[in-house]
């Protein structure tokens, strides 16, 4: 929090669900993922996402840097049909266990450039 600052802190990711991979009938693509953004339901609304970072965060056995947490990074490429489901591709693919559904998953798209716009304009000047 910004020092001085009162109220709720804001979340600055929003969660997502894996659907699967981009397919045709008989193929699957796993280098493309399909990402269902939460209480985004339009075209309208997933244009914004476009180009913004995603993190698939899963946790693992084994600590590896003093976490057992560890990332899959990727990017937003361009929607997926007509009711907010987006394509998005990641640095290695996502593994097919991310698929199990469970009904939610740990990806989070991340806003640090607008969040950061957001608090330069709460914060009044003197001048």
């Amino acid at each position: 929090m910004v020092k001085g600052r009162q109220g709720e802190r804001a979340r600055l990711y929003v969660r997502g669900t894996i659907l699967g991979y981009k397919r045709s009938k008989s193929n699957q693509y796993p280098n493309t993922s399909l990402i269902q953004i939460e209480d985004v339901n339009t075209q309208e609304q997933v244009a914004w996402y476009f180009g913004k970072r995603m993190a698939y965060i899963y946790k693992a056995k084994v600590k590896k840097n003093g976490s057992h947490f560890r990332c899959i990074w990727g990017k937003v490429t361009r929607s997926h049909g007509n009711s907010g489901v987006v394509r998005a591709k990641f640095k290695s693919n996502l593994p097919p266990k991310s698929m199990i559904g469970l009904g939610f998953s740990c990806t989070r798209v991340t806003f640090e450039v607008d969040a950061l716009f957001e608090l330069s304009n709460d914060v009044p000047s003197d001048a």
